[in-house]
């Protein structure tokens, strides 16, 4: 069972909400729960591919604390991930649908305009809504992604998603991860890869399992070094006039140094900060990374 793991305290509360097509989401919300009449900002935040709200525990609960800048923070499961309900059509995984659920999302919390915070599949997602609805976004925190994918990094994620390998206990499940993920990760300890074991699997009788309809991950399976993977500069372009970081795992392997370069070099504001000692994506409560994001929502 679970109790070796460590228990998210209760900080935040858990509502559910409908997509446009009907399907039940899910999210968190912490901090102030009247978030449309509150005088901060709220940050919505945005998890990966196969990931869930649980990612942004530790940043969230920061965030909404009076040292991180007494914010209301809301954390999104997608369809098809975490609580959210799985999409009985496969094809709906996709950028333009769940940019929608944020859409319904930020409805559902009454939040006209937010700072967003995307990990990976999460940022991509913004660079869809700087086009499809700009006026819901106040500032930007990419988190390992920017408008240049790099294959090699895609190829990786295929791989360990579309793995045999399951831990067989939860005892198991931080070992496993620490093998799959430990060489793009050696800043992170034991408690780090127990608190991500956490938020990857859910409970089943005992035997922890992928928080993720198994589809997501199958969508990937076709994909080839030879795939050309479509930029996203124009998109990025339209931050122009939006405040942005980009925080960059030192040993990512999605997101090249080469690619932060041109992002700063097209936006004269952005600040770039890099994660040592962390692959794709990084912990963003790790290494003053929670702090300097506080800092640059004060800015």
């Amino acid at each position: 069972m679970r109790e070796h793991l460590v228990r998210e305290e209760q900080v935040f509360r858990e509502h559910y909400l409908h997509a446009r097509d009907g399907l039940r989401l899910y999210g968190r919300c912490y901090g102030s729960e009247v978030i449309g009449r509150d005088e901060k900002t709220p940050i919505v935040c945005l998890p990966g591919l196969t990931r869930n709200s649980r990612d942004f525990h530790r940043l969230a609960a920061f965030l909404a604390s009076p040292d991180g800048g007494s914010h209301p923070v809301v954390t999104l499961d997608y369809r098809g991930r975490g609580q959210s309900e799985r999409d009985s059509d496969k094809s709906r995984y996709t950028i333009a649908i769940e940019a929608g659920d944020v859409v319904a999302a930020c409805a559902h919390f009454g939040i006209s305009k937010a700072t967003f915070i995307g990990t990976s599949r999460g940022g991509l997602i913004l660079h869809h809504l700087i086009t499809s609805a700009p006026a819901l976004i106040d500032r930007v925190v990419l988190n390992d992604i920017g408008p240049v994918i790099e294959i090699e990094g895609l190829l990786r994620i295929r791989d360990y998603l579309n793995a045999p390998a399951r831990p067989s206990s939860w005892a198991d499940a931080p070992d496993l991860l620490q093998r799959l993920h430990g060489p793009d990760f050696p800043r992170l300890g034991p408690q780090d890869w127990r608190e991500m074991a956490d938020a990857i699997y859910r409970d089943v009788g005992g035997v922890p399992m992928a928080d993720f309809d198994p589809a997501i991950a199958a969508q990937l399976r076709g994909l080839t070094s030879e795939a050309v993977l479509p930029s996203l500069w124009p998109q990025f372009d339209a931050f122009a006039d939006t405040p942005i970081m980009v925080i960059r795992g030192e040993h990512s392997r999605l997101l090249s140094a080469a690619t932060v370069q041109e992002m700063a070099r097209r936006h004269s504001g952005l600040i770039a900060v890099t994660a040592p000692g962390q692959g794709h994506a990084p912990l963003l409560h790790l290494d003053g990374l929670k702090d300097e994001i506080a800092a640059f929502i004060r800015s």
